[in-house]
C-alpha cells in the first residue's frame, strides 16, 4: 500500500511538473508574442515622441550649446519657464519611480497627456499640469498613437533626476484648438492634407505661430499669422547666445508668409532650421526633432500649410 502511495505521489509530482512546465512555456510564448506585438507600438511611440511631439524640446536636459544631453533623454529640466502665472522646469518623464513617472499607471499617463491631470498620489498630487503642457492639442492623439506614446515612455531607461517643484501662481485656461476639438480618425492619415492637419495639431505648431490678444490665442481669426514673441526672460535653457525669437507667418501669403516658398524650402525649414534665404532659424522651433520626420509626414505638413488662407 505504501509502495502504491509512493508511486502515486511520484506520478502526481511528475504530472504537476509537466503542467507547470507547460504553463511556463505557454506564458513564455505569450510573452514573446506580446513583446513582438508591442515592439511596433514602442517604435511608433518613439517616432512620435522624438519627432513631431518634440517632447525632448522641453523635457530633455540641454548643454550650454542647447543640444540634448546624451543618456538623459526626457529626464526633466530641459527648459524652465518664467511667466506671471507659473514658474518651473519641465519634469522628469522617464520611468524612474521616485523622480519620474514610473509609479504612474498607463491610464494616469494618458490622462496627463490628454487632460493635463496628475494622479492623486506622489508629488503635487492632483495638481493640474502647467499650461506649457499642450493638452489642448494632445487630446487629438488617436487612441493607437496615445497607447504607443505610453508604451515608449515605459520602455525608455529610467533616469534619476529630481526636478524642483514648480510654483503655480494662478490657473490659466487653455484655449481650445479647433482641429483638436473636432478630432481625427485613422482614415484621416491616408489623405495628405488631413494627415498634415493631424501632425500639425499634435505637434502644437499653431500654439507658437498664431498671435494672441488679451490672453487668448486667435485660432479662429488669425491661424498661422505668427507674431508670438519668446524672450530669454520667459524661457531658460536654450543656447547662451539665444536672444529670443518671434514666430513667423506660415500662411500662404506670398510676401508675409510662405506663399512664394517651394515645397522643398518649407520642408528644409521644418527639418533643418534653414530659412529660404539661408538664415538659421532660432528656438523654440524644434527642428532638431523634426529632422527625424519621414518624407511622407513632411510632405503632409507642407500640404496642410498650403491650405492656410493668406494673411499679413
Amino acid at each position: 500500500m505504501k509502495a502504491i502511495s509512493r508511486s502515486f505521489r511520484r506520478q502526481a509530482s511528475s504530472a504537476s511538473r509537466a503542467i507547470a512546465m507547460t504553463a511556463i512555456l505557454a506564458t513564455a510564448w505569450l510573452a514573446g508574442n506580446a513583446a513582438n506585438a508591442s515592439q511596433a507600438q514602442v517604435d511608433r511611440g518613439r517616432y512620435l515622441v522624438d519627432t513631431i511631439l518634440a517632447c525632448g524640446n522641453c523635457h530633455t536636459p540641454k548643454g550650454p550649446d542647447g543640444q540634448p544631453q546624451p543618456g538623459r533623454e526626457l529626464a526633466g529640466g530641459g527648459l524652465r519657464f518664467e511667466a506671471p502665472f507659473y514658474s518651473g522646469a519641465a519634469p522628469n518623464i522617464t520611468p524612474d519611480k521616485e523622480t519620474g513617472i514610473g509609479a504612474w499607471t498607463d491610464d494616469e499617463i494618458r490622462r496627463a497627456i490628454t487632460q493635463g491631470l496628475r494622479p492623486n498620489h506622489g508629488r503635487l498630487a492632483g495638481v493640474p499640469l502647467a499650461p506649457m503642457m499642450w493638452v489642448n492639442f494632445y487630446k487629438a492623439l488617436l487612441p493607437a498613437d496615445l497607447d504607443a506614446v505610453v508604451a515608449y515612455l515605459r520602455a525608455i531607461p529610467p533616469v534619476r533626476n529630481l526636478v524642483a517643484v514648480p510654483t503655480y501662481k494662478r490657473q490659466v485656461p487653455r484655449d481650445p484648438y479647433p482641429d483638436a476639438e473636432k478630432g481625427f480618425v485613422e482614415a484621416d492619415l491616408t489623405d495628405p492634407v488631413r494627415r498634415g492637419a493631424y501632425l500639425v495639431t499634435i505637434g502644437h505648431c499653431m500654439e507658437c505661430h498664431t498671435p494672441a490678444r488679451e490672453g487668448r490665442t486667435l485660432y479662429e481669426e488669425a491661424l498661422g499669422t505668427g507674431g508670438k514673441a519668446f524672450a530669454p526672460a520667459m524661457v531658460v535653457g536654450y543656447p547662451q547666445d539665444w536672444r529670443g525669437a518671434v514666430a513667423p507667418n506660415v500662411t500662404s501669403h506670398r510676401v508675409a508668409g510662405l506663399g512664394a516658398w517651394s515645397d522643398p524650402e518649407i520642408g528644409r525649414a521644418i527639418t533643418q532650421g534653414i530659412s529660404r534665404d539661408g538664415r538659421r532659424l532660432a528656438p523654440p522651433m524644434g527642428f532638431h526633432w523634426y529632422s527625424g520626420l519621414s518624407a511622407r509626414d513632411v510632405d503632409a505638413i507642407v500640404a496642410w500649410l498650403r491650405t492656410l488662407p493668406p494673411h499679413e
